[in-house]
């Protein structure tokens, strides 16, 4: 049965569809995924709920302190103070500017080459601790080629011409190592030709070529030579032409080899073979490759040079074992290869199965395949474990093979060694086979020191098995796939990365996030543009809370101030607060929000999956409210009681002029009221300008936690220079323009008070810098230091 959406790399066949749409399997796998997904509310949606609830509860509460010093006498003065106070409790502005920051981050990864499917991914990637990564493709470039070969009694083959697909190159015979005796091969790099090729070399070529659904052929439109198929059979490809054995030339005269029956790749057996019918002989040929072990469990003979001799495993096996291992730990992908001959009619190969075919196989040679890293992997790796993110590499190669590509890249460290490791000189085992792994229980694999940072021959449910163990331990896991058996994993894990160019459809259904170039950079550089947008996020909510806890201290030490009638005057109008929130804040927040990252956003430790409003946010919102409503009093305070009479007159909240004099009331001064009403108005008005102006600044503070103040560049981010420089301009016609200034902001043109504004401006950014001060110097850094978590360096001294 093949699976709709399949995609078909080599082999070929008849089918017939038996069902379309979701119908079919891998419909009812969609389908299924889809049904299972329910729709959870995110980390920061659950958050930002609680803040809502948290806030409006805080609204309740200072309304009912309004009433209560009020004495519960409500009026309609009393009604607003207290609709002012709720007013100065809600940030109008998060939704849009939170909405403005995920629209900004989508953009930008898509640019990146990450596709986001899930705006919960955003978040997420900012809590990775782990990331699970294959290796064919991610880590490297899935540009194979062979470079080597061995075969028994032959010894070491040399390929040369690493030029990608192009057959271009040269072979040459190295003889062997020395550990045969009854080795042939006396010379060395030998250049071998059809007139010099060995009958078994010529053999491993011809399995090389025919087992083999690959393609190489040269672009119609340019000289380039392309593949068509697997990267490992290509790579056999391009070795047999460079052999001049390419499988045009094996099925032309004079072997005219026709394929008769395929056995595809099995990735539970790790092998494929092929029966080919060579038409000039009428014999039938089995050719059969794939991992090692898989094909020497097949072979009960060894082609020794020209003869066939019965293969003694416990004499054998440590020898091409060992010469495996050398190819294996240059970062080869090892595959080998076995013939046999056969004389039988045509009926009776027709109703051969795969177990009759892959039998009594006499073993070739090995073949070493390269697939160099991608230049970018090593310092992806290195910015991942800078950032405190461990990375695992899961791929279904050799565990020697898995190992020095590991090393090469720097996911192991460079003094790592089998031997070292079987000594115990690591407190864990780094490297392990998917075997291995899958039969330890969950309580021996809790019990490891450390997971393995390498988990060869793996399989699908190994994926699963390693996220469930990474969550036992509380770890935020990235898992990459591409197939429809990855699925499973790509939904288990917190962020979910398909591949874009080799995945499954299923896979991409099932993932958070669609790599458009297949790149583990790419991966790196999404987190890092996590980490920016929830540090955005974390910057511009400092932002209008510290605004609005200013407000609600001013306005709650505001009650304070009665006039002659009991009434409370309002530092601020219900106006003001709303333009504060909605004109003031709303800009500099959204130009917070799409902030560049820091050069230093992989070196903080991945945050908590909680970890938005930690206990550093919430004092600073207190303190800087605090500082900010405190100076925003003092102010009111000098306006009205240090250069004016003290006098708060009567219904100020209303109007300049105070309340009407009664006809014929002697005790009612009506020039008296108006004063006072001005000067209330001017003390609300530089209130306002003291309030605006700090928030406008405090922008520039909140672009870091700690950082001061004149070391960030003014103009790097123009958003957030227009709109402060915008806001410091748009209050201005709010004090002078008549009639919009006091029947409609409650407020009166200032002019000696901008001097008063200008020194509280000041003085928030000397408490400010004095705070950040303190907490560098006695709060624990932010970025992770030398020496700590996965920053630490490997060396001899951690051996036990």
């Amino acid at each position: 049965m093949v699976f709709s959406s399949t995609t078909v790399t080599k082999g070929r066949g008849k089918g017939i569809a038996v069902n379309i749409g979701m119908k079919t399997e891998i419909g009812k796998i969609a389908k299924t995924l889809a049904s299972t997904s329910v729709v959870t509310r995110t980390p920061l949606q659950k958050k930002l709920e609680i803040l809502a609830y948290a806030l409006f509860g805080l609204a309740i509460i200072l309304a009912i302190i309004v009433f209560g010093v009020n004495k519960w006498l409500v009026n309609n003065e009393v009604v607003i103070y207290a609709i002012s106070l709720g007013i100065s409790v809600i940030p109008e502005g998060l939704v849009a500017v939170i909405t403005l920051t995920m629209a900004f981050g989508v953009r930008q990864m898509a640019k990146n080459y990450a596709i986001v499917r899930k705006l919960n991914a955003l978040e997420a990637l900012g809590s990775v601790t782990n990331i699970c990564s294959d290796k064919t493709g991610t880590l490297t470039q899935s540009k194979m080629i062979a470079t080597d070969a061995w075969l028994p009694g032959d010894g070491l083959y040399r390929i040369s011409g690493r030029n990608g697909f192009s057959p271009e190159g040269k072979i040459y015979r190295c003889g062997t190592n020395g550990t045969n005796e009854t080795s042939e091969i006396e010379v060395e790099d030998e250049e071998v030709t059809s007139d010099n090729m060995r009958y078994a070399f010529t053999r491993l070529v011809q399995a090389s070529a025919l087992c083999n659904m690959a393609v190489i052929k040269k672009g119609k439109g340019d000289d380039e030579w392309h593949a068509i198929g697997d990267p490992t059979e290509s790579a056999l490809q391009v070795f047999a032409h460079k052999a001049g054995l390419s499988k045009p030339v094996l099925t032309a005269e004079p072997f005219k080899f026709e394929l008769v029956q395929e056995y595809a790749f099995d990735t539970e057996l790790k092998r494929m073979s092929v029966v080919c019918k060579e038409k000039s002989t009428d014999a039938y040929y089995v050719f059969l490759k794939g991992a090692t072990e898989s094909v020497l469990n097949q072979c009960t003979k060894i082609q020794f040079g020209e003869n066939e001799v019965n293969l003694d495993r416990e004499k054998f096996g440590p020898e091409l074992y060992n010469e495996l291992e050398k190819l294996a730990s240059k970062g080869m992908r090892v595959l080998s290869l076995a013939y046999r001959r056969v004389i039988k009619s045509d009926i009776e190969i027709s109703k051969w199965t795969r177990e009759k075919a892959d039998t009594d196989m006499i073993f070739l040679g090995l073949v070493g395949i390269y697939d160099p890293p991608r230049p970018e992997s090593k310092a992806a790796i290195q910015r991942c474990f800078g950032a405190g993110i461990e990375v695992h590499m899961l791929t279904g190669d050799h565990p020697t093979t898995a190992s020095a590509i590991a090393k090469e890249i720097g996911i192991l460290p460079l003094l790592w060694s089998p031997e070292l490791e079987n000594e115990g000189k690591f407190n864990s085992q780094l490297v392990m086979t998917a075997a291995q792994f899958d039969a330890l229980s969950d309580a021996e694999v809790d019990n490891l020191s450390e997971l393995p940072k390498v988990i060869a021959r793996c399989i699908p449910d190994t994926k699963v098995k390693m996220i469930d163990a990474l969550h036992r331990r509380n770890k935020y896991v990235a898992m990459t796939g591409d197939g429809v058996n990855d699925s499973p994993s790509l939904k288990k894990a917190d962020v979910g990365i398909a591949m874009g160019l080799g995945g499954s459809d299923v896979a991409k259904q099932a993932s958070d996030i669609v790599l458009s170039d297949d790149n583990f950079a790419t991966i790196v550089n999404a987190i890092a543009e996590g980490r920016r947008i929830f540090s955005n996020i974390q910057k511009f909510i400092l932002h209008l809370l510290s605004g609005n806890s200013g407000e609600i201290v001013t306005l709650i030490i505001g009650l304070s101030f009665i006039d002659s009638d009991g009434i409370s005057v309002n530092p601020m109008s219900p106006l003001q607060i709303l333009f504060l929130n909605m004109i003031t804040s709303s800009p500099p927040a959204m130009g917070l929000g799409v902030e560049r990252a820091s050069s230093d956003i992989m070196r903080y430790p991945p945050r908590s999956k909680g970890g938005l409003f930690t206990w550093e946010v919430i004092i600073d919102m207190i303190y800087y409210g605090i500082v900010l409503g405190g100076l925003s009093l003092a102010n009111f305070v000098i306006v009205v009681y240090a250069i004016g009479n003290g006098n708060l007159g009567q219904n100020c909240n209303s109007s300049p002029f105070g309340q009407e004099c009664a006809p014929n009331d002697p005790t009612c001064d009506p020039i008296a009221l108006e004063i006072a009403c001005h000067q209330i108005y001017r003390a609300r008005g530089t209130t306002f300008a003291t309030i605006t102006y700090i928030l406008l600044i405090h922008a520039y503070n909140c672009r870091s936690l700690r950082d001061p103040i004149w070391t960030m560049k003014l103009y790097d981010n123009k958003i957030l220079f227009w709109s402060v420089f915008g806001g410091l301009l748009t209050a201005i016609p709010t004090f002078y323009i008549p009639e919009l200034n006091s029947k409609v902001f409650k407020q009166l043109g200032i002019g000696y008070e901008w001097g008063l504004i200008v020194g509280a401006v000041i003085i928030f950014e000397i408490f400010v810098e004095v705070y950040k001060f303190m907490k560098r110097r006695y709060l624990k850094p932010l970025e992770i230091v030398e020496g700590e978590g996965l920053k630490r360096q490997y060396s001899l001294n951690e051996y036990p």
